[in-house]
């Protein structure tokens, strides 16, 4: 039996911590066993064990990987817009599309945690990494004295609604009305 090296144990790491970030979003941190993870990335589940003390430690690292992506992805709508009015408007855009209603994997972890953390205990790790991605987020959406809070809740209910909902007419009627509702509310112009 041979040893993996430590380069290959990080990378291992690396690639179970992204796909628990990707798995946990689309199926729930219930919905994905640790054999299944770690059969998706191509390692046994012993190998799971030598990398985390337990599924929790995973969830708390792979939330804090996918608050991270949103760090990264909320950077790129400033760089790509100019301005935060703008990058704003943009992100409501896409937030409150069809594409990220329709992946969750890779959409905002805010939204795709939120039923597996509202179940988590209240003193835990996980809970902590995501409230605090929640107040990052809120901060990066407030304007002037607005905290942002309001609309990450808008935001998220709604995707929420609309992925409970896709495939019906129902679920079109949420992302367009609060879309409408935001956009109008909050002072931001749609991009054309």
């Amino acid at each position: 039996m041979s040893r993996v090296s430590q380069a290959q144990a990080l990378e291992n790491r690396r690639r179970a911590v992204a796909a628990a970030s990707k798995l946990f979003r689309e199926r729930g941190v219930n919905g994905i066993s640790v054999a299944d993870l770690m059969k998706s990335i191509g390692l046994t589940t012993g190998g799971f064990y030598k990398q985390f003390p337990s599924k929790e430690a995973l969830v708390a690292e792979a939330a804090q990987a996918a608050f991270g992506d949103l760090d990264v992805l909320l950077a790129g709508f400033d760089t790509d817009h100019g301005d935060h009015d703008t990058a704003r408007a943009a992100l409501v855009d896409f937030y409150l599309s069809a594409e990220h209603r329709d992946q969750p994997g890779t959409g905002c972890p805010t939204a795709g945690f939120a039923g597996d953390m509202a179940r988590e205990p209240i003193a835990g790790e996980v809970r902590k990494t995501y409230a605090g991605g929640v107040q990052e987020f809120a901060a990066w959406l407030s304007a002037d004295a607005d905290d942002g809070l309001p609309m990450v809740a808008t935001l998220v209910g709604a995707i929420l609604l609309a992925r409970a909902t896709a495939g019906t007419e129902l679920s079109e009627k949420i992302l367009e009305s609060t879309h409408k509702a935001l956009t109008a509310s909050q002072g931001i112009e749609p991009e054309s």
